[in-house]
């Protein structure tokens, strides 16, 4: 699934933002995504789908999860045919709301056992000040942001799961 256009300097900029206090490897300036090394479009993306899973074993509630699947997006500044991310964006709406009462402090106490580093934590600048957490994992070269948006009806979980930026094998190019 490629992203086009308006999607994606949208999702660059969510990318860049969820990755701003990443320090997965070595990006070079702040304005550019983390190396996540060399995989092909196809293993990165079940890459993004695995750690997604994970995530939502961790959150460790009954409910559902939209299923959009993860998507490949370019680097910003890089040939688009030779590097690019992943992104899985989706959401968590549990069997009951009184569920996720304490779910994202249990999170933040729980995501660091599992190799996640908890870079931001607490009430976002929307109106509906959502609880969000930010995590980089260095070492599965993700980071995601988890929003609890505790006002919609029914209450709910947004997860925003974004890798660093892929080279593929010499001699492939970008699915």
């Amino acid at each position: 699934m490629k992203i086009k256009a308006g999607a994606t300097a949208l999702l660059v900029s969510l990318a860049l933002t969820t990755l701003s206090g990443c320090s997965m490897t070595d990006a070079k300036d702040s304005d550019s995504l983390p190396s996540a090394g060399v995989s092909t479009t196809s293993d990165a993306l079940d890459a993004a789908e695995k750690v997604s899973s994970e995530l939502y074993d961790l959150i460790g509630l009954k409910g559902k999860a939209t299923q959009p699947g993860p998507g490949v997006n370019e680097c910003s500044g890089k040939d688009p045919e030779k590097y690019f991310t992943t992104f899985h964006a989706w959401t968590f709406t549990p069997a009951s709301p009184e569920q996720l009462a304490g779910v994202m402090e249990r999170l933040k106490a729980e995501m660091p056992k599992h190799g996640w580093k908890i870079v931001d934590f607490g009430p976002d600048t929307s109106q509906s000040k959502s609880v969000t957490i930010t995590a980089d994992n260095d070492a599965r070269k993700h980071s995601v942001k988890i929003a609890h948006w505790a006002n919609e009806n029914p209450p709910k979980l947004n997860v925003f799961l974004v890798s660093g930026c892929y080279q593929v094998p010499e001699g492939d190019k970008v699915d």
